[in-house]
């Protein structure tokens, strides 16, 4: 018996090393290519192709600014780890094992109350409860989701992205606005100056059969990826300047009076500034400068400000959320928010 649990073991934990090794695939797949970009364009475009000196120096220049730009922003994406809820939204020892040990639906919501009376939270969940995490045991800080892939609750949320193999929150969100804006950049580039020598490949002008294969899918690929990225990009744009993530566009988050999409909206200038920081010098720079610590953001009105957590139990009782009789499922009367 023993031995077939240590079995299924070391073939869970196998399966989760496999898994977690075919998530750096698209990291791979893109360190490769743009690799490649930069040995066909610089080599085979430029040394090769271009005959014109002036030319020449005027693309390698442009190119290695927008190469290192592109690298360093996509390096900050993929290594800046998300940055978990503080230690006082945890519970301790002592609070876990007197909530686990509560059988009783609206004792343990009780006890969620009394541990996050002194916390800065606002939101609710759809239903008007606490917002908990049962997998991190801990008081989800506003905006905070537990990812299913990183296994972990992470400030700020916005998406777990393939591309990059990271969860994109508060911590690196900049980082990754600035790699699609720079990969945009990137690959128009690379479209607007090797599309005269495609041209020239293409009507017979040019003949070198091995240079002509990289500029023609050089242009190809960056064209396929740059009107990809435009989309992606003016949608994060759209977000941003909505001050929403992308798990608040598809479901809101919800306040003491009710789901409000607005309720972070500040105007576009200061949810500019949540995200890039005041210093205008440093947000095109890969350099962090968002603000806060990701634990507590601003909201657009002041009656929101206020910590429901405090007075609106009663309100809450009031709109019927506790009207529910006791024999009709004790488990959906408790208002705790369980993701995966």
């Amino acid at each position: 018996m023993r031995g077939a649990e240590g079995g299924g073991m070391a073939l869970w934990r196998g399966l989760r090393c496999c898994r977690r090794a075919f998530a750096w695939l698209p990291v791979l797949l893109i360190a490769l290519l743009l690799l490649w970009s930069y040995y066909a364009y610089v080599c085979e475009l430029c040394l090769v192709t271009v005959s014109n000196p002036v030319e020449k120096v005027a693309y390698l220049v442009v190119f290695h600014i927008l190469f290192v730009l592109f690298v360093w922003t996509y390096w900050k994406s993929v290594f800046t780890l998300p940055i978990q809820p503080g230690k006082k939204f945890h519970m301790s020892y002592a609070d876990q094992e007197r909530y686990e040990n509560e059988e009783r639906p609206e004792v343990q919501r009780q006890i969620l109350a009394e541990i996050a009376r002194k916390l800065p939270v606002y939101t609710r969940t759809g239903n008007g409860g606490i917002r908990f995490c049962d997998r991190c045991q801990l008081i989800k800080p506003d905006r905070c989701h537990h990812c299913s892939v990183c296994a972990m609750c992470v400030l700020k949320m916005d998406h777990h992205c393939p591309w990059v193999n990271n969860c994109i929150g508060f911590s690196n969100y900049k980082f990754f606005l600035l790699f699609l804006a720079y990969s945009l950049l990137y690959c128009l580039y690379i479209a607007a100056t090797v599309f005269k020598y495609f041209i020239k490949y293409w009507t017979g002008e040019l003949t070198n059969g091995r240079s002509k294969f990289h500029i023609l899918f050089l242009l190809f690929v960056a064209v396929m990826f740059f009107v990809s990225l435009m989309f992606l990009f003016g949608y994060h744009c759209w977000l941003v300047s909505r001050n929403r993530s992308t798990l608040e566009a598809f479901s809101a988050p919800v306040f003491q009076n009710g789901p409000d999409k607005n309720g972070f909206n500040l105007g576009f200038v200061k949810n500019l500034q949540q995200v890039f920081g005041e210093e205008k010098k440093l947000w095109l720079l890969p350099i962090a400068s968002s603000q806060g610590d990701g634990h507590f953001f601003p909201m657009r009105t002041l009656s929101e400000a206020r910590n429901p957590l405090l007075t609106n139990e009663e309100q809450w009782e009031e709109d019927g959320i506790d009207e529910e009789p006791q024999g009709s499922g004790e488990a959906s009367s408790l208002a705790i928010e369980r993701e995966t």
